[in-house]
């Protein structure tokens, strides 16, 4: 292995033969992010007080994966109520939020790294023909010359805040994709930008660097077979941020670290991995700690952090139910009983869940964690699809074959058209929820699926 000192340098100096010395050295702008967003504060202030003369009442963020899940953390970290995370396509619950706002006095904020996103474009269509095309009403966060980039030109939308091509999705917290909704919610960026500086020049150090010494004991611990992250609860949701960045990066090759928010790390398999938030600006540190630290297990699990090449599979997947033009297959296949029978040590079991989200249904899928944990005795993790496809969807195809995948899957209601598309929002969850199964499948994973009244 190499020397501590000479890694972390050769980390700074853009060495991609650190890890695979394929295409890494590309993917490394998340390292200088803090300073250089820091240098556009100013631009946001001024963006954000235009927003406030506008007398918005709410902003709904249209997003997947990156886009989405350092905002619904900082959203929930900072307690803002009048921020909405939209990334799902269940049609109840778009139904849902739309009914609970003010389409006259909302911001919706289109947020996509490559720009065609399918989810994130069917609700930006969805809500500019339901917003009655305003232009003022919408942003967009995208990376330069995409479609999206295009498309907010072409309808007037108030402003495009370009992303920096030089970051993957999964290390965007600390970008315009965080930093520009943390804005809209009020939050001083300047004072969380600082905290990620601050922990960037730690993570420079040979000695006491907090993300190195994080991304040791990933990276020793998956040597020695200690593969499932624990990550403790916090009052933010944390782990709902670093699963991706953990899943996303560390699974493929037939390796991986599993992340599991919120699992005991009492076991053979298992680490624990505890956030440390003081108080909630010192989270833009642990972003920062944390992009570190997976950056350095990478070279421990011997693969680049900053590809994902399963990802695109359940999306191929999907496009291919849909382009059979019926309605998807989704009926129950397999039992719990069936699949746990499949079980073996140092597995794990994955809940995965194309229902709508809401209290309700957290709860229920709260329980049924607790009795797939206490039947199996293996580290459960879940989440709501297709949230997931962009989150540790990566993992489950391309990671180590440890998984047993439970999909869950209800009736999402009447159809909801899509703008300029030949199917609507029922049909493409179930399209996903299809597409997704096969892809698992075809990769010779273990499945169950069942609808959510047997669960």
């Amino acid at each position: 292995m190499i020397d501590s000192r000479e890694l972390i340098d050769r980390i700074w100096e853009r060495d991609p033969t650190v890890w695979t010395g394929a295409d890494e050295a590309k993917w490394l702008g998340w390292l200088d992010e803090p300073r250089r967003m820091g240098e556009r504060v100013a631009q946001l202030e001024s963006f954000t007080a235009g927003v406030a003369e506008a007398d918005f009442d709410a902003v709904v963020l249209l997003g997947m994966g990156g886009s989405s899940l350092a905002p619904e953390v900082i959203r929930q970290t900072f307690g803002v109520d009048n921020f909405h995370v939209l990334d799902t396509t269940h049609p109840r619950a778009i139904r849902a939020l739309e009914a609970s706002i003010d389409l006259e006095r909302t911001l919706f904020v289109s947020a996509s790294k490559s720009g065609s996103t399918l989810e994130t474009r069917s609700h930006t269509d969805y809500f500019w023909e339901r917003n009655g095309k305003q232009g003022s009403h919408f942003v967009a966060i995208t990376d330069p010359g995409s479609e999206l980039e295009r498309l907010a030109e072409e309808r007037g939308f108030r402003h495009v805040f370009p992303g920096e091509p030089t970051i993957g999705g999964r290390y965007s917290a600390l970008s315009p994709f965080g930093i520009v909704p943390a804005a809209l919610m009020g939050v001083d960026v300047a004072k969380l930008l600082a905290s990620a500086d601050r922990m960037a020049e730690l993570c420079r150090h040979g000695d006491d660097n907090p993300g190195y010494e994080l991304g040791r004991k990933f990276g020793t611990g998956w040597q020695e077979g200690r593969d499932k992250i624990c990550i403790a609860e916090t009052d933010g949701g944390f782990g709902l941020w670093a699963e991706q960045l953990i899943a996303e990066s560390t699974g493929k090759q037939g390796k991986g670290l599993v992340p599991a928010p919120g699992e005991s790390p009492d076991g053979s398999d298992r680490q624990a991995a505890q956030p440390e938030l003081a108080d909630p600006y010192s989270l833009g540190g642990e972003f920062f700690r944390w992009e570190f630290a997976v950056a350095v297990a990478g070279v421990y699990l011997e693969i680049s952090p900053f590809d994902q090449p399963d990802v695109q599979a359940a999306k191929d997947k999907t496009k291919e139910v849909l382009a059979a033009g019926k309605e998807p297959d989704v009926e129950s296949e397999g039992s719990i009983d069936e699949l746990l029978a499949q079980a073996q040590e140092h597995d794990y079991v994955c809940v995965q869940a194309f229902i709508e989200p809401n209290e309700e249904n957290d709860r229920r899928i709260a329980d049924l964690v607790q009795m797939l944990r206490s039947r199996s005795g293996l580290v459960v993790t879940h989440g709501y699809g297709p949230r997931y496809l962009h989150s540790t969807g990566q993992l489950h195809k391309g990671g180590p074959n440890t998984g047993l995948f439970l999909q869950i899957v209800d009736d999402p209601g009447d159809e909801l058209a899509i703008p300029n598309q030949p199917f609507g929002f029922r049909r493409l969850i179930r399209a996903q929820a299809a597409g997704d199964y096969a892809s698992l499948q075809e990769r010779g994973r273990r499945v169950a699926r069942i609808h959510v009244e047997d669960s």
